[in-house]
């Protein structure tokens, strides 16, 4: 119980512990002190370095230089935050801020304001992917990967993390399975040549590096990919079997015994003679889908 509710704090005291955490978009940023009610230090940037583990790869260059001008006409008014470094003595290493480090670097700034924590590298980690995730928008990959960090690294649910970095189930479990896609797909979705929305359509094609190519080309919208993903290429259709052209009694009850426990539709299908076959689970929304994997995955 104690280590629900530590997780729980988490994800409430990043307002806090981060200072902007619920200002709207284009406001500016207010002075912030920290936690403990000391000012910020102010510390040369040479001394700081960024968080290895930090699940952003990618910085929007026209972004850090545009950070950069404000940077140099304003001043840094927001606080990065960061701990003692544990391989370099005398220097620190970033908790949340690098997109404001990178941008002071640009512009020329020899010393940020920073809160100084003391945060273990389980910690860090933690901030780092939550901090991402609740402030910056992420590329649906980098999102992804940074779930899937968290639940195998600190033992979250899926509906754990939700609630503590405010996104439904749904959205994580339908943004962790992008991850399934083949690296190729993957590299176009970072690019934003492809939505998150194609991207799972193509999930579980066999062809799903082609198939998007070909949704680039066309300029497929996301129902049309669904449509494409579907089809099969003739000259698997030619292989395909035939299926039965009516189902016995036992295989009708043996799907509507798994229809009742599961809520929803089932339909089995022999499809080859040696008795190999399809289940198919037909879902209604994304909450009967979360709830499907929550019962497949007991």
């Amino acid at each position: 119980m104690a280590k629900k509710a530590e997780r729980r704090a988490l994800g409430r005291g990043l307002s806090a512990l981060l200072g902007d955490q619920d200002r709207p978009a284009g406001a500016p940023a207010p002075e912030v002190a920290a936690p403990d009610g000391r000012a910020p230090s102010m510390l040369p940037i040479d001394k700081i370095r960024a968080n290895p583990d930090q699940p952003r790869q990618m910085f929007n260059p026209e972004s850090i230089h545009e950070l950069a001008a404000s940077l140099k006409a304003h001043g840094v008014i927001q606080p990065i935050i960061v701990r003692p470094d544990p391989g370099h003595e005398g220097a620190y290493q970033i908790v949340a801020g690098e997109r404001r480090w990178r941008a002071a670097q640009k512009a020329g700034l020899h010393e940020l304001p920073a809160v100084i924590r003391e945060f273990d590298d389980k910690q860090l980690l933690e901030i780092a992917i939550i901090e991402n995730v609740q402030r910056v928008d992420l590329d649906p990959v980098e999102e992804a990967r940074g779930y899937a960090q968290l639940i195998e690294n600190f033992d979250y649910t899926q509906e754990e993390l939700a609630k503590t970095i405010g996104k439904s189930r749904s959205h994580l479990a339908n943004t962790m399975r992008l991850l399934s896609l083949p690296p190729t797909v993957l590299t176009l979705l970072r690019a934003g040549k492809l939505s998150a929305g194609h991207a799972r359509a193509l999930i579980g094609a066999a062809d799903a590096g082609q198939l998007a190519n070909e949704v680039i080309t066309k300029g497929l919208n996301v129902r049309q990919t669904e449509a494409l993903a579907k089809q099969l290429p003739a000259a698997d259709r030619a292989k395909a079997p035939r299926r039965a052209a009516e189902k016995d009694a036992d295989t009708r009850a043996i799907e509507g015994d798994l229809s009742s426990t599961l809520g929803m539709k089932v339909s089995i299908d022999h499809l080859d003679a040696d008795g190999g076959g399809e289940v198919k689970i037909r879902y209604k929304s994304l909450d009967q889908l979360d709830e499907l994997c929550r019962k497949l995955s007991e």
